[in-house]
């Protein structure tokens, strides 16, 4: 993380120093467009772009952050070992359930997201049960494609 962090802060104070270029360069040209307000301004374009992907890159990692400490976070939850930790009875009467059926549960919800996002989730709720299995989840959500 503090590498993101120190190259976020490089790209930025890059960014930075070369508008600080165009500036000058503006200024010693008397506002004309001389090669050295081009050489400026093309510099500043590539600190801009540069500055801008390691934005982006940030932001993924953070993303990248936040889901995993949620899905650890609701495993933690779901499997009751947070009360354990913190000593309190948990906030529901609901009992825990295992690891394995929570992320099985996880897949079923989101295979259903993505046949709704392709337009083959068969049009109603009632299409969750259609699938012929004993089981109460399908064998198809071990080849999750979301993972």
């Amino acid at each position: 993380m503090d590498n993101m962090v120190d190259s976020l802060n490089n790209a930025y104070q890059e960014f930075v120093a070369a508008s600080a270029n165009v500036l000058e360069a503006k200024e010693t040209s008397g506002g004309q467009k001389t090669a050295a307000t081009d050489a400026a301004l093309e510099n500043f374009k590539q600190k801009w772009e540069l500055f801008r992907v390691a934005c982006d890159q940030a932001e993924e990692f953070v993303e990248s952050v936040k889901q995993r400490i949620g899905s650890e976070c609701l495993v933690d939850e779901a499997t009751g070992s947070v009360a354990g930790k913190s000593g309190q009875p948990s906030a529901t009467d609901l009992p825990p359930i295992s690891a394995v059926r929570l992320e099985q549960m996880s897949k079923a919800v989101r295979w259903l997201v993505i046949e709704l996002q392709h337009g083959s989730g068969g049009g109603s709720a009632g299409s969750v049960h259609s699938h012929p299995s004993s089981a109460p989840f399908d064998a198809r959500f071990s080849e999750d494609p979301a993972q």
